[in-house]
């Protein structure tokens, strides 16, 4: 480990846990006498086991000079399998009618939709099930396709179970909130309510319970880098508990020793070990089922794609601050990928080495008319990849082809371009104003065939280790977004985008461009070269 190690390495090894009032004492003697039905200890107790106490008692004990409660939001992110769920549903207990409790106190469970927000809830419902004494003293509503809540009879608090899908629920006054996958959520509506309502009252408690998620952007991945830097010590904030348990850069993802680490059940027998050997061996050769082992059972969060055309890691790997003299020189291959109506356009450049190694730079093209709403539909900071001047704002709904064609002949005039490569179908016009111009404009027709050899060209570049990239979000962005699909008969790639708010024009314009950069290379004629004096006849 580093020195910035985000492991919370403070639940095992043993150091005191401030609990001046003995708060975190009674949270852990309560949780311990509740009853879950799949319990195997006598009496069928709820195990809380001890990597799971330390994280109770870290929540409750701490507490100011007033007594109240140090710890006001907590991110726990824990792989699958290592039943984060049970944890907070007992948690919510505490709340709801344990020593926490307050009257007519507001407990949430809060999920993607219904269907998540029903898991915790009916954890909770049952874990009450198990003792008639519990049962007796709360009314549970859980009927299908009904709003779910529990109610404590003795001081009207209520454990309500509510969905992002569903729209924000104003009015609220949460005293205790279980955030459930939070990488799901669609929208920040309920987030922002939830939020707002715990403002209104004082000590109030906020659970995140999650796995890793995907995307850059967001409001799961904005989440997420912010307890990163607290775990690591970058933001100093005692409010705010990172308890993060995932593999770090630098961990084989085949190790076993990782697996121990990162999945904190797998000593007490949660998740099963051999299930992880079996995910393992699947994820070997198979980008989709190793991104999503990666996600699921190591928690690294991902890129937005599924079934990605490479590993986002050995990308990454291969960021280069490089001199832009460096570049000076080198037989230099462009790719356009235009737009329609008020899409994005990306031009892309490859710079290849003598070596093999090729340098990968990109620029995108954003209409500038509704860009607050384009941010928001396509999960991208545009505003800010702007004013970093990341991408290139065009006036007006719809990219200025003007700009767009100024921007290939200053590459042009810079560089050793050999090919300029369009879609003829988006771009003749374009095309012909470069050719008539003696640029060297190839014809890149954007069809099954020729775009599965790009892909293909730009998959075995990057999982070769042959790309070089100066870590552009913008460029990585769209690569996240890329889906793909290969035909089982031939082993063809195609690229597309999971959904139409994906964008993924820059990732098309680098195959292109990184394509002709191998393909224009390797079939020039040997007799092209000036050491070869040519054909002799006899």
């Amino acid at each position: 480990m580093t020195a910035a190690s985000t492991f919370p390495a403070w639940i095992y090894d043993g150091s005191p846990i401030p609990d001046p009032l003995g708060h975190g004492e009674r949270a852990v003697t309560f949780l311990k006498r509740l009853r879950h039905p799949a319990s195997t200890a006598p009496g069928r107790a709820l195990q809380l086991h001890d990597w799971q106490e330390r994280i109770v008692r870290r929540i409750y004990g701490p507490r100011h000079a007033d007594g109240s409660r140090i710890v006001k939001t907590v991110l726990l992110l824990l792989p699958r399998g290592n039943r984060k769920t049970s944890l907070a549903a007992a948690l919510a207990l505490l709340h709801l009618f344990g020593p926490e409790t307050r009257p007519a106190g507001q407990v949430i469970f809060a999920a993607c939709d219904r269907e998540q927000a029903s898991i915790g809830f009916k954890e909770a419902a049952n874990i009450i099930r198990e003792d008639r004494r519990l049962l007796n003293a709360v009314t549970i509503r859980d009927a299908f396709n009904s709003k779910k809540q529990i109610t404590f009879g003795r001081n009207g608090s209520t454990l309500t179970a509510l969905a992002s899908d569903g729209g924000a629920a104003h009015g609220l006054t949460p005293s205790f909130t279980l955030i459930d996958e939070i990488h799901a959520w669609r929208g920040r509506d309920l987030w922002e309510a939830i939020k707002s309502g715990q403002a209104k009252t004082d000590d109030t408690l906020m659970v995140i319970a999650t796995t890793a998620g995907r995307g850059s952007e967001g409001l799961a991945a904005d989440l997420f880098g912010y307890a990163v830097k607290v775990a690591a010590g970058e933001i100093v904030n005692p409010e705010f508990l990172p308890v993060l348990f995932m593999a770090e850069p630098g961990d084989d993802w085949q190790d076993e020793a990782v697996w121990q680490r990162v999945n904190p059940g797998l000593a007490h027998g949660f998740p099963s070990l051999s299930g992880l050997r079996a995910l393992a061996k699947e994820a070997e050769g198979n980008p989709a089922e190793l991104a999503s082992f990666r996600q699921f059972n190591l928690n690294i969060w991902q890129a937005n794609s599924r079934d990605p055309l490479f590993d986002l890691a050995a990308y990454d790997a291969r960021r280069f601050d490089d001199d832009p003299a460096d570049l000076d020189g080198l037989p230099a291959y462009v790719g356009v990928d235009m737009s329609v109506s008020g899409d994005l356009t990306a031009v892309a450049i490859a710079f290849r080495h003598a070596d093999g190694q090729i340098t990968l730079r990109a620029r995108v093209f954003v209409p500038e008319d509704g860009l607050r709403e384009r941010s928001a539909r396509d999960g991208a900071p545009y505003r800010r990849w702007a004013d970093d001047g990341l991408i290139t704002l065009c006036p007006g709904p719809i990219i200025d082809n003007a700009m767009v064609e100024d921007h290939v002949r200053e590459l042009c005039a810079a560089h050793e371009v050999q090919e300029l490569a369009f879609d003829p179908h988006l771009a003749r016009v374009v095309m012909q104003h470069l050719h008539d111009d003696g640029l060297p404009v190839f014809a890149f027709p954007q069809r099954p065939l020729t775009m599965g050899v790009a892909a293909g060209d730009l998959e075995r570049i990057v999982t070769g280790r042959l790309i070089r990239h100066d870590g552009c979000p913008v460029l990585r962005h769209h690569f996240g977004n890329v889906v793909t699909s290969r035909n089982p008969t031939t082993g063809l790639v195609r690229m597309h985008k999971a959904n139409t708010a994906s964008r993924i024009d820059a990732a098309v314009a680098s195959a292109m461009a990184v394509s002709r950069a191998v393909t224009a290379h390797n079939t020039r004629s040997r007799y092209a070269s000036p050491e070869v004096p040519g054909l002799v006849m006899l």
